[in-house]
């Protein structure tokens, strides 16, 4: 390994990857089989029939977005993206923010998803027949198996990691193809031969329950599409900046056809009842209403692939993000250490990986914790709509000159991205205001509407000390400046005094 010091020309990260292995690292970091398997239950539980719909509206405000990082990372590419963009553009405080939030909600994410992986590989195996192993009776439900082979697997992903992303890339693009083949065929299948008629009312957003229930579902749909700016992560290590660009335009794109898809066909199977009431294992009964085994099994075999495929894809860009934050000392040095072996942010990669496991660890000795991971994942909603709003605004500040230069350049660089902050910003808030006003008691419960309220303010809340830290004891340059640093702008590192 190697450790960059403070004040010297940063390490470069290699340029090995085109817009295939772009999309392949995005579409697994949104896991569209996950979100699928499990999150159109937990969102059909908010809005009922009305998931294409839903879908469709948060797709509107994400399409923004994506303009907007796409603008931003053609004039300057970077791993830190939106933490060097909004500091750039609008203060070093809200770009640590940026950059920290989303540190924060990955790693709980990742500790989560550890435990769904390995809740799929037991499921699998009672499907295969295989019910124990060395006296041990396999239980899916339990706690404890599934961390404990999720982590197994987590192990696994991260060192693979850990040796190139062109390698991570190959594997994860095997595994979406076989993702996607069994979505096609099932879903499809479903569409057609489903049970439950069709209806246009499952297109109309009025007939949503509540404003609450539509602010919901919305940014749950947001949580479900969030990922795809994994493809500006890796923009470094891409032959041409612009192949990051067409990578996350193309799984954004992708994702909306399958969410599509997916809510569709889901409720021409199932019905309302059937889809809000099995949580993570929606997937499943959905593949046993369609097939018998073995063919009912495959739905399960893609959840298992996606869910590893995305605990892989979570490393990669968090690792990614604090090598940027590192390299301003923002953060410690040990993030920005590059391997002289694979040409990547090796430790960084393997401390993230050891810190999702940790968390899903800490679960099985304090069973709170678990509420934690749960109320985390549940509100995180909220912190990725303040993310994505931030660089919206960050794109808009930066290029309102266009306005005046070419008025449609002008509508698609600073307009649309403002609009989209501002559904985002005003969703998150009305969220925010939900769980404030839906109970009258704290409680340590994944449904308490303070607890969950409180999630996200300590990530954010942890953001400004970390931040204050990195100015005041680190004394970074970055809140001189509000620049970033990349490995082809040495120059923008400013020298310690």
């Amino acid at each position: 390994m190697t450790q960059q010091p403070y004040g010297v020309d940063p390490p470069s990260l290699r340029k090995t990857l085109g817009v295939v292995d772009g999309v392949a690292i995005a579409a697994s970091s949104t896991a569209a089989t996950t979100s699928i398997g499990i999150g159109l239950g937990v969102t059909a539980g908010v809005v009922g029939l009305h998931l294409p719909t839903i879908m469709l509206l948060a797709f509107l405000p994400i399409l923004g977005i994506a303009g907007a990082y796409s603008r931003l990372n053609r004039v300057e590419p970077n791993a830190g993206n939106g933490y060097v963009w909004v500091g750039r553009s609008l203060t070093p405080w809200l770009g640590f923010l940026v950059g920290w939030v989303n540190i924060v909600a990955t790693v709980a994410f990742l500790a989560y998803t550890t435990a769904v992986t390995g809740s799929a590989m037991l499921q699998l195996a009672g499907e295969a027949g295989l019910h124990r192993v060395a006296g041990l009776a396999l239980d899916p439900g339990s706690t404890a198996q599934t961390t404990a082979v999720g982590i197994l697997v987590l192990v696994a992903v991260t060192f693979t990691a850990v040796t190139g992303v062109k390698t991570a890339a190959r594997l994860q693009s095997g595994l979406l193809v076989f993702e996607y083949v069994v979505l096609l065929g099932f879903c499809g299948y479903g569409i057609v031969t489903g049970p439950h008629p069709f209806s246009l009312s499952w297109f109309d957003p009025f007939a949503i329950p509540s404003a609450s229930a539509l602010a919901q579902g919305l940014l749950l749909s947001v949580f479900c599409y969030w990922g795809f700016e994994a493809a500006f992560t890796v923009n470094e290590e891409v032959r041409d900046p612009r192949d990051a660009s067409r990578a996350g335009t193309i799984t954004l794109v992708t994702m909306l056809g399958l969410f599509l898809l997916g809510s569709l066909a889901f409720q021409r199977v199932l019905s309302e009842e059937e889809l809000a009431g099995h949580g993570a294992k929606g997937l499943a009964y959905f593949g046993d209403r369609l097939a018998s085994q073995p063919l009912a099994a495959l739905p399960l075999v893609a959840l298992m692939f996606s869910a590893v495929a995305s605990l892989q894809a979570g490393v990669i860009p968090t690792a990614r993000g604090m090598f940027a934050m590192s390299r301003d000392r923002t953060l410690g040095p040990v993030w920005s250490r590059v391997s002289a072996r694979y040409g990547t942010p090796a430790v960084g990669t393997l401390l993230i990986g050891a810190l999702a496991t940790a968390v899903a660890a800490l679960a099985l000795v304090i069973p709170r914790l678990a509420d934690m991971i749960m109320a985390t994942v549940n509100a995180v909603g909220i912190v990725v709509a303040l993310s994505y709003a931030l660089t919206a605004l960050a794109a808009a500040v930066r290029f309102r000159g266009l306005l005046r230069e070419d008025w449609r350049q002008g509508i698609r660089a600073v307009v649309l991205p403002s609009l989209s902050a501002a559904a985002l910003l005003g969703l998150g808030g009305y969220l925010a205001w939900s769980f404030y006003t839906s109970t009258d008691h704290f409680e340590v419960s994944a449904d308490n509407g303070w607890f969950l309220l409180l999630t996200p303010a300590l990530m954010i809340v942890s953001g400004f000390v970390a931040a204050a830290w990195a100015k005041w004891v680190r004394k970074s340059p970055y809140f001189r400046t509000g620049h970033g640093t990349d490995a082809d702008a040495p120059q923008l590192l400013a020298t310690p005094h």
